[in-house]
């Protein structure tokens, strides 16, 4: 059986607060909190089924919408898929137009409602921001420098991969730059190839591909945990093992590595659609290749000199 159609709408307001509804208890997981959507129908595209949706549900008009994530899910009854957009550009005052209750929540509240299971990996999309900055020790003298020129320009995630700094070096800079990311509300991890990576003081550990293939399961003391993926078959155990997101690289071709085969946006869709995962494109990554790699399935970019240049 096909999986059934479904539009879905991360709707935010000016200050990034989402809108989460309640389904009735006599819908498929009724009593349980969603995304506000619903079925896509014959001869509609899931941005038509979307805007009719929120307008039916909500008595708002969509303004702009991008893709978010798309996904399937299996019930046991039910098979869907969930085709995701964020919704930050809007006219009207939201309501429950079906009598739903509704509520205005903070990205990192998303956990503290229940959710149906197909569900998870949409709260992880809207909890993360479009942008994540791999931080390189390249030269050691200009690591705070890049990172407060990095957190200036409005990034909320940045991976410190400091891999040929001895451990001192590292606690020191860490010492400095958890402040830092703090008071700029972003999220800094550390990347798995750092001696003692676990140990520092930071908001989670970013995978190389060898340590995340040695995984068979999520390390449970670790808040955020993220991968580097190369393939499919790296994905779907950072999928299985539950990674909260990955990078997938090489999408195009870079300057430390010009001659390298790239995936191509073509190749990175279609390994991104096989996973139920929050994926950011690297490698050869602008500012301006953000809405490319959206409409490719990918959460947003990731890279180390598009936000330096």
């Amino acid at each position: 059986m096909k999986p059934l159609q479904v539009a879905v709408g991360v709707v935010k307001d000016t200050v990034g607060r989402i809108l989460i509804s309640l389904r009735d208890r006599s819908l498929h997981q009724g009593g349980l909190w969603e995304f506000p959507g619903g079925k896509i129908e014959p001869m509609e595209t899931a941005e038509q089924a979307l805007s009719r949706e929120l307008k039916e549900e909500l008595d708002i008009t969509v303004e702009a919408a991008c893709p978010l994530i798309t996904l399937e899910h299996q019930y046991p009854d039910l098979a869907v898929q969930l085709h995701v957009f964020l919704v930050e550009q809007f006219s009207g005052r939201a309501r429950g137009c079906e009598g739903q209750p509704l509520k205005w929540v903070a990205p990192d509240e998303l956990d503290d409602y229940v959710f149906p299971a197909a569900n998870g990996p949409i709260i992880m999309a809207a909890r993360l921001p479009a942008y994540y900055a791999i931080l390189d020790d390249a030269d050691e003298s200009k690591l705070l420098a890049n990172l407060q020129k990095i957190l200036n320009r409005g990034v909320k995630l940045v991976q410190a991969r400091l891999k040929s700094l001895p451990f001192f070096a590292v606690q020191a800079f860490i010492d400095r730059a958890y402040p830092l990311c703090k008071r700029h509300g972003a999220l800094l991890l550390m990347n798995s190839a750092v001696e003692r990576a676990y140990e520092l003081h930071v908001d989670g550990v970013h995978l190389t591909g060898r340590h995340l293939m040695a995984l068979e399961k999520r390390p449970g003391h670790i808040k955020w945990l993220a991968a580097s993926c190369h393939s499919l078959q790296e994905l779907r155990h950072a999928q299985a093992i539950g990674i909260d997101f990955a990078v997938l690289a090489p999408v195009l071709p870079t300057q430390t590595h010009p001659g390298a085969p790239a995936l191509g946006w073509q190749q990175f869709s279609e390994l991104v659609s096989e996973v139920n995962l929050p994926v950011y494109a690297l490698g050869g990554m602008s500012l301006s290749c953000l809405m490319t790699a959206r409409q490719a399935g990918g959460q947003g970019i990731a890279a180390i000199r598009g936000f330096l240049d």
